[in-house]
């Protein structure tokens, strides 16, 4: 379609919703109009792997929480589960993974068993948008409260450590809306 239209208006905008160069088709699609002389422009935004944890007051990283993050697709084009997650699990890295909700059961069996069942999780639904919802637990309980919440797509998946900030963030904030209205 890019190509078609391309043949036949001076400008065409593909404005792609998620990440088009993180597990998406974005590269792909340049690659398939340069190849046939369409003239590309690519205007990146802000992945929603680090978008939908810093809309929700949860930092990557954390200096003595943990070092390193993996952004990790959940779903293969398979339909598979990315073997990739069993490595970062091992790891003590933050691990974000988009297109994973319908592998959730899988993921977090593996997160319980190389990690913890305490290990802390968020899930992220529709970050950044109005709409936006976050729930947090134990790895052992998430899965039970997304049923429960009918969380759907899009969702990212946050695990590690630093998904406890966002509770130190949720105090602070609370104790400042106390303290103006006393």
């Amino acid at each position: 379609l890019l190509v078609f239209y391309a043949a036949r208006h001076k400008v065409v905008v593909r404005l792609k919703g998620g990440d088009p160069y993180v597990f998406g088709r974005g590269h792909e699609e340049l690659e398939y109009a340069l190849n046939r002389d369409v003239h590309v422009e690519v205007i990146p935004g802000i992945s929603s792997a680090l978008a939908a944890p810093s809309s929700s007051g949860i930092p990557l990283t954390k200096r003595g929480v943990n070092e390193s993050f993996w952004v990790i697709t959940g779903t293969l084009s398979s339909g598979e589960i990315s073997n990739d997650i069993r490595l970062a699990a091992q790891s003590s890295a933050t691990v974000i993974i988009l297109m994973g909700i319908s592998q959730l059961q899988k993921i977090l069996s593996i997160f319980m068993q190389l990690r913890s069942s305490f290990e802390p999780v968020a899930i992220i639904e529709k970050a950044t948008l109005p709409s936006q919802r976050v729930i947090c637990g134990p790895a052992s309980g998430i899965l039970q409260q997304v049923q429960q919440q009918g969380v759907s797509t899009p969702a990212v998946i946050v695990i590690g450590k630093v998904v406890n900030e966002r509770q130190v963030i949720q105090l602070a904030v609370q104790e400042l809306s106390f303290a103006k209205v006393a």
